[in-house]
């Protein structure tokens, strides 16, 4: 156990205690459901036909034999699909609303360097948002702060719940750093020549990379004054000890083969544990990121490609090369509005090299492991939080219905702006046009 961990035990401590007062509370209310004849996708094992059993907040049975217990609530899931809840692995869920309206986005503080600030504090759980992603089967994100070089600690929640509270599954699950950049950015929205000479991009790259090499030995700094019964609390520093002695992982924003190489020969040199995140070309260095095991997080396939000289399918390929390089993947949204269209990020991504497996993985399952929590989430499997869908079909498929949705045990509703709205004009009168 590290200095900062044994510093705040005692706060820790009456924390824990709190929360087991409001779990023996939910506990008390909870409703078991049993999810029953379905064919249970379980991304851990074969596929088979049986019965999921939810009970506090967690999968308590799974099997083909599994008996309904006395009192659940059955689900019907005959003929239907059962698979685990999507992750959007980073998002601005919750952050932001409207992104062309300032007073509705919350994703960044000023400062270029904010390790203690954690994204969960912004969190707005009444967004119009996560009703609509939900609806389409993503039931927990990764909220990400954006700004600056250390930017602060996403947040894992599950998408539902009144207060952030209730839907906070871990609010500090992973520091973010955008990694400096040596790419020179260029006038007139790509036209002209580049806004800065190569030297000055290589001055600010070092310069800034000092100073998180600086932020990385302070945390270190600062655990071993703790040892020592010399430090003063410092949020910022206790933060950075966390990462590195490996408790909290680091998200690592980069794109481009320079950057992402820089990038991952930083974090190795730190002894991190650490995920690329973005991934835009990385395909060129897709052996190099495969020998060295580099999980990575990708960005939205559904784009354009990095530069006037790529291939058209150099978004859509990307995942596969990396995939076919032994590089473990996840996707993401990086937003919010868009956070519904996560699978069909995914699914795009499969007529161009990925397996479909592979690429339910990387909306399942892969972030979670990513992050140390695959014993908690990402596969239907007894004890892991109950974060499950059902389907009518392949939920990669645009055309198929999210039926059911459990989030942290509780069978959510799926009404949403879009649905009320598709409803409202559909029973438009239909009366004469006048011209």
């Amino acid at each position: 156990m590290s200095a900062v961990r044994r510093w705040t035990r005692r706060a820790t401590g009456a924390l824990i205690a709190l929360v087991a007062v409001a779990a023996f509370a939910a506990t008390a209310q909870a409703q078991i459901y049993a999810i029953q004849g379905g064919t249970v996708h379980t991304l851990a094992g074969k596929t088979f036909v049986g019965t999921v059993v939810v009970r506090d907040g967690k999968i308590a049975e799974v099997g083909p034999d599994v008996q309904v217990p006395a009192g659940a609530e059955v689900v019907d899931a005959t003929g239907k699909h059962v698979y685990p809840g999507m992750f959007d692995a980073m998002s601005q869920l919750g952050l932001t609303e409207v992104g062309a309206v300032d007073v509705t986005n919350d994703t960044q503080e000023q400062g270029l360097f904010k390790p203690h600030l954690q994204a969960a504090t912004a969190i707005h759980p009444a967004t119009e948002h996560i009703p609509v992603s939900r609806a389409n089967g993503i039931t927990h994100t990764m909220a990400v702060p954006q700004g600056g070089i250390i930017a602060g600690q996403a947040s894992l929640v599950g998408l539902d719940g009144w207060t952030v509270e209730e839907m906070a599954i871990d609010p500090g699950v992973a520091m973010v750093v955008n990694f400096p950049s040596m790419q020179q950015r260029r006038r007139y929205g790509g036209f002209g020549g580049p806004s800065r000479s190569f030297s000055d991009v290589e001055k600010a790259y070092r310069e800034q990379v000092a100073q998180l090499d600086e932020w990385m030995d302070g945390g270190r700094r600062y655990d071993k004054a703790v040892a020592a019964g010399e430090a003063r609390r410092s949020l910022e520093l206790e933060a950075m000890a966390k990462v590195v002695n490996r408790e909290m992982p680091v998200l690592i924003q980069a794109n481009g083969e320079r950057d992402i190489r820089h990038a991952v020969e930083w974090a190795e040199g730190q002894n991190i544990r650490y995920v690329i995140t973005g991934g835009s070309g990385a395909w060129q260095i897709a052996d190099w990121l495969g020998e060295k095991n580099v999980p990575m997080i990708l960005g939205p396939s559904q784009t354009m490609p990095a530069g006037p000289d790529e291939e058209y399918d150099e978004p859509y390929a990307n995942a596969g090369k990396l995939h076919a390089a032994g590089v473990k993947i996840a996707f993401a949204t990086f937003n919010s509005a868009d956070s519904r269209t996560l699978p069909y990020e995914a699914a795009m991504t499969v007529p161009y090299g990925l397996p479909e497996e592979a690429a339910l993985e990387g909306v399942m399952k892969n972030g979670a492991e990513m992050l140390g929590l695959g014993d908690e989430l990402g596969t239907i499997e007894t004890g892991k939080l109950a974060n499950i869908i059902v389907t009518d079909g392949d939920p990669l498929e645009i055309q198929t219905q999210i039926l059911d949705v459990f989030i942290l045990g509780r069978q959510v509703s799926l009404d949403n702006k879009h649905k009320s709205l598709y409803e409202k004009y559909r029973a438009r009168p239909k009366g004469k046009i006048i011209p």
